[in-house]
């Protein structure tokens, strides 16, 4: 008697995972986000930054309901890489120079997109897992939470609070920070805390990059000394 076949498994159910439906939640934020962004300045911040709350919030669902996924972590990063994207865009129409933010935008996909590549190569679970590098601040970065959580969100608030001072679409981005990091209100002294967090973001995704270009080239290497 034939065997018969196994079920496949149903992948609507992963669909349906409760922090992947956040997931979709935060790409219907920031779609209504951006569209309302020149209109209502405030408004866009608002959700925006709920979206970005709501990152947080999907995976602690993901560890709390046992609904981790392939699926949902590549949601959950090109969700994050696209909102950013789209955010650097506005800002570079919006101070000069506007290679200052385009950079950003190159720096923060390239060093993501090769690190998830690379995790694959190397058939870990998750792109998290950097116990093989060299790079004390890259091991903290991705073993600590709190300092992960710090940089990200430094990150996001400082291009935040800069879409919110512009006030016309030809400032001077040097001009801008110096004068607000003056006026020695609150305001200055969280563009400060958060120009700090992001300028270390930005050192970490130079260290991603090369590691996982370097863990790239290493895997082609093995693979030409087999015979």
């Amino acid at each position: 008697m034939a065997d018969k076949p196994k079920p496949r498994p149903r992948q609507l159910s992963v669909y349906l995972y409760i922090p992947n439906i956040i997931g979709y939640i935060r790409i219907l934020l920031n779609c209504y986000a951006f569209a309302q962004c020149f209109s209502s300045k405030k408004l866009f911040a608002v959700l925006y930054f709920l979206s970005f709350v709501c990152d947080a919030l999907d995976g602690w669902c993901a560890r709390k309901f046992n609904q981790a996924s392939t699926f949902g972590a590549v949601l959950d990063m090109v969700t994050d890489r696209i909102s950013t994207a789209c955010l650097l865009v506005i800002l570079s129409q919006v101070y000069r120079p506007s290679l200052v933010f385009l950079s950003l935008l190159a720096l923060d996909i390239a060093s993501h997109w090769l690190q998830m590549y690379s995790t694959f190569l190397a058939g870990k679970a998750t792109h998290k897992d950097v116990r093989d590098s060299s790079s004390w601040l890259f091991k903290l970065y991705y073993g600590n939470r709190m300092f992960m959580g710090y940089c990200c969100v430094a990150c996001e608030v400082l291009y935040i609070a800069l879409f919110l001072i512009a006030r016309n679409q030809t400032e001077n981005l040097i001009d801008v920070m110096m004068t607000t990091l003056k006026q020695g209100s609150p305001l200055s002294f969280l563009v400060a805390l958060s120009l700090f967090g992001c300028s270390i973001k930005q050192i970490i995704n130079v260290i991603q990059m090369k590691t996982a270009a370097d863990a790239c080239v290493l895997y082609d290497t093995e693979k030409k000394q087999k015979p």
